[in-house]
C-alpha cells in the first residue's frame, strides 16, 4: 500500500492544479487467472505533471496502463481520467488521450507522412501537421520513405509523435526512449518537457531510472502489483541515500577507490590518513541514484 508520507509529498505545483487522473483501490485479475495482478493501487496525476510509474518487468506497469487506456475491462476500484470513470468513457476517450506503446505498430507499406496523416484522419478535432511532427524528431528527410525501410530507432520516433497528432490532454508513454541513441533520446525528453510546459499531463511507464529522474515530477515504485512509495525523485534520494565522497588513489602502483560519507568527512580519520599517506588522483561527490533507492525500498533489482 502507498505510504502516508507519499500522500503528503505532493509538490507545491501539483497541489494548485486539478487532477486529470485519479486512481483509488485499483485491482485487476486477468480472466482465467487465480492470481491477482494489481492489488489496490492509489495515485493521482495532476495537470501538467509528468508522473513516473517505475518497476521491473512483470511488476504490473503494463497492466495498469492498459486499464487506464481502456484496453482491459472489469477492473475493481476507481480509475477516473479527465473527470470520468474509464469504464464509462466511449470511443470519444481517445480524442483526449494519446498513447505511445513500447513496440511500434505502424503501416509498413506507407511512408512516415502517410502514417501520420492516416491516424490524424481518425480524430474529430484539429490535428498537428504531419511534417511538423516529423521535423520535431528529425524524420523530415524520411517523410516519404516507406516505414518498412525505417530503422528501429526511426520507428520509435514515429511511434512517439503519432501519439501527439491530436494534441492530447493526457499522454501515456511506455518506455519512450527505448531503442534511441543518446541524441534522439534527448530530443524526445525535450519534447516531453515542452509538452509539460503547455499543460499536458504524462503517465510514463519505464524501468529506466535515469529517464525517470530527468523527466518526472513524482514517481511511483510498483512491485508485484503494489505501490510501496510515491514521492519526488529528489526526496527519495535524500531520504534513502546519503551523499558520498569517492576517492581514487594509487597504492603499490594500482588504482584503488575508497568511499566516505560526506556529512562526516571532516572528522573521518581514515579520510584524513588517506590524504596524508596516499597519492590521491581524484575526489568527487555523488548521491544515491533512483535505482539505488528502488532497490533499497523494494529489495528488488530492475530486471
Amino acid at each position: 500500500m502507498e505510504s502516508t508520507q507519499a500522500d503528503a509529498t505532493t509538490t507545491e505545483s501539483t497541489e494548485r492544479t486539478a487532477a486529470v487522473l485519479d486512481v483509488a483501490g485499483l485491482r485487476y485479475t486477468y480472466p482465467g487467472s487465480t492470481e491477482r495482478t494489481l492489488y489496490g493501487l492509489d495515485f493521482t496525476i495532476h495537470e501538467g505533471e509528468v508522473f513516473g510509474f517505475l518497476g521491473p518487468s512483470g511488476a504490473g506497469k503494463s497492466t495498469t496502463q492498459k486499464v487506464l487506456i481502456g484496453l482491459l475491462e472489469d477492473y475493481d476500484g476507481r480509475a477516473v481520467t479527465l473527470g470520468r470513470e474509464v469504464s464509462e468513457w466511449g470511443k470519444d476517450y481517445y480524442q483526449h488521450v494519446g498513447v505511445s506503446f513500447e513496440s511500434p505498430n505502424q503501416y509498413l507499406k506507407l511512408t512516415g507522412r502517410e502514417n501520420l496523416q492516416l491516424f490524424a484522419s481518425l480524430y474529430d478535432g484539429e490535428t498537428v501537421d504531419a511534417d511538423e511532427l516529423l521535423s520535431m524528431v528529425g524524420l523530415d528527410d524520411a517523410a516519404d520513405m516507406r516505414v518498412e525501410a525505417y530503422s528501429k530507432g526511426m520507428r520509435m520516433r514515429l511511434n512517439f509523435v503519432r501519439a501527439l497528432v491530436h494534441s492530447p490532454e493526457l499522454l501515456f508513454l511506455d518506455e519512450p526512449t527505448t531503442g534511441l541513441d543518446p541524441r534522439n533520446a534527448r530530443i524526445v525528453k525535450n519534447i516531453v518537457h515542452d509538452l509539460q510546459q503547455q499543460g499536458t499531463s504524462v503517465f510514463l511507464t519505464t524501468h529506466d531510472m535515469t529517464v525517470a529522474d530527468e523527466l518526472c515530477d513524482r514517481v511511483a515504485f510498483i512491485v508485484d502489483g503494489e505501490i510501496p512509495v510515491i514521492d519526488t525523485p529528489s526526496n527519495l534520494k535524500k531520504e534513502h541515500g546519503a551523499p558520498l565522497v569517492n576517492v581514487e588513489y594509487r597504492q603499490n602502483g594500482l588504482l584503488e577507490t575508497a568511499q566516505f560519507t560526506l556529512d562526516s568527512i571532516g572528522d573521518d580519520e581514515a579520510f584524513q590518513r588517506l590524504l596524508a599517506t596516499s597519492n590521491v588522483e581524484r575526489i568527487h561527490s555523488s548521491e544515491a541514484t533512483l535505482e539505488d533507492v528502488f532497490i533499497d525500498v523494494t529489495g528488488r533489482e530492475l530486471v
